[in-house]
């Protein structure tokens, strides 16, 4: 890895860590489960982050190395948590139901990842996907309802970048060939960690934004 990555991948922690110390200090003052799942999944980018700083790419499974089977479970809190976060904020009619989907999701990437299974090669995506959706689509719906303070709609760019960056991550962590024919592995190196932090910032400019109008 590259200094000018691990030094992207420390901005995008501090970033995150940032976030995180938001979400606890505005859930100490108001118990709102969606700042818990929004921290929980903060948490699990900047742990993620340092990961890379100290270990590498190598911990993802690329370059012919092994991809530990809890990397996958682990990283799918980042999506979860945020996307659980949106719902439980801005649309409570369907919030148990996308809580049991995102529950089965994580169980099912985590049971498939651990014992190798075949089918984790579509519990990935289709889980992922479906949280990356809710990231994206979500803010930009609870803002032209009004719902959502104007700006908020930066985390639903971020719920873009971090669908593609985790479908391209997967497609060579899992199904070993690059999404869409375009995101090899050189490619992906290149742009995950200034992805990231495109992708932390685009959060915390609509976070921001929610802060402010509390």
């Amino acid at each position: 890895m590259l200094l000018f990555d691990q030094f992207i991948l420390l901005l995008t922690g501090l970033v995150a860590a940032y976030l995180g110390w938001r979400f606890f200090n505005r859930y100490s003052k108001e118990k709102a489960l969606h700042d818990m799942y929004y921290m929980m999944g903060f948490f699990v980018l900047l742990v993620s982050g340092l990961l890379l700083i100290f270990l590498g790419y190598g911990i993802l499974g690329m370059g012919g190395t092994t991809l530990s089977p809890f990397i996958l479970p682990v990283a799918s809190l980042i999506p979860l948590g945020i996307s659980l976060g949106v719902a439980n904020q801005f649309y409570p009619s369907w919030k148990k139901a996308f809580a049991w989907f995102a529950l089965i999701g994580f169980l099912a990437i985590a049971v498939t990842s651990i014992g190798n299974m075949g089918f984790k090669k579509f519990a990935v995506p289709i889980f992922h996907g479906v949280a990356g959706f809710v990231i994206f689509l979500g803010p930009i719906f609870a803002e032209k309802a009004g719902k959502a303070p104007k700006g908020f709609f930066w985390v639903g760019i971020g719920g873009a970048l971090i669908g593609i960056g985790g479908l391209a991550l997967a497609s060579l962590t899992i199904a070993g060939k690059p999404l869409f024919g375009i995101f090899t592995q050189s490619l992906v190196f290149t742009i995950l960690a200034p992805l990231l932090l495109l992708m932390t910032l685009a959060f915390a400019g609509g976070f921001m934004q929610d802060f402010k109008d509390k």
